[in-house]
């Protein structure tokens, strides 16, 4: 949100993976998929305020994770400006709370919170965000959105879905702490189509078993979730390591986040 076009204000939700199917190849090369996004509440913050050149300033405790790397906020940035003509600036800050290579889709979803962060600071037509968001990455359109959506061709094909099941669920989130490339566990698909998504709750993801083989702590954490009180689904989210339950009310999910093993990282949080 803006304050008097002087500052705005923007959350990058963590992004998940309810279930991801992979169907085969696209013409492109990508991988064809069908999944199924939802966002938490929770997630990297990004702020912005009138600057006469773009700027990004990182901080939070998974900053030093992205120590020279070319940050997709400042491409979204650029591109954002060029799509719109504006020649105005920002100083952006962005605070990294989540994990890095984790499946939580972070760095389209900083683009994305980037894309409306600066679509409200410069006040310009939000259909330029919308143009410039598949250039950016399959998952940007769908974190441009942050609203439960089934996502088909490389992920940015998308259609709203109502899913009063989800919205509001509790949900507690855990990673190895350990990054894990999307490219290598694509790479680790054997090729094999096992059937299209028709219930998330019924589904899969796909890429669980390429994700084990690089980082078996994801099985461990897989076990260690179902066996929770109350958890009622856990699967991995996008191309791992992070992995999720459901859960039916906040206090299970409360009493299985304070049993969380010291090593992983954690998030407790629920479904917008």
């Amino acid at each position: 949100m803006s304050d008097g076009g002087a500052s705005a204000r923007e959350i990058a939700p963590a992004k998940l993976n309810l279930a991801l199917h992979v169907r085969g190849r696209l013409s492109d090369g990508r991988h064809a998929i069908e999944t199924l996004f939802a966002f938490c509440v929770d997630g990297d913050r990004l702020s912005a305020e009138p600057a006469d050149d773009l700027s990004l300033e990182i901080d939070g405790p998974f900053a030093a994770d992205l120590a020279g790397a070319d940050n997709l906020v400042i491409r979204a940035a650029q591109a954002l400006r060029t799509s719109a003509g504006v020649e105005a600036g920002a100083a952006i800050r962005l605070k990294k709370n989540l994990p890095v290579a984790s499946g939580l889709g972070g760095g389209s979803a900083d683009a994305a919170a980037a894309l409306r962060l600066l679509t409200s600071l410069w006040s310009i037509d939000p259909r330029h965000a919308e143009q410039v968001a598949p250039r950016l990455g399959s998952d940007v359109p769908a974190c441009l959105l942050s609203m439960p959506a089934r996502g088909t061709d490389g992920g940015e094909t998308l259609t709203l879905i109502g899913a009063p099941e989800v919205s509001g669920r509790p949900v507690l989130l855990v990673n190895p702490r350990v990054p894990l490339s999307t490219a290598a566990v694509f790479a680790g698909w054997g090729g094999v189509d096992r059937g299209p998504l028709h219930d998330w709750r019924k589904g899969r993801n796909d890429l669980e078993g390429p994700a084990i083989a690089l980082v078996p702590q994801i099985e461990t954490m897989l076990a260690w979730l179902i066996a929770q009180p109350g958890a009622t689904l856990a699967r991995m989210s996008g191309s791992g390591a992070t992995c999720f339950a459901l859960f039916d009310d906040e206090s299970a999910r409360d009493a299985a986040a304070d049993a969380v093993p010291r090593e992983w990282w954690r998030l407790v949080t629920e479904l917008r």
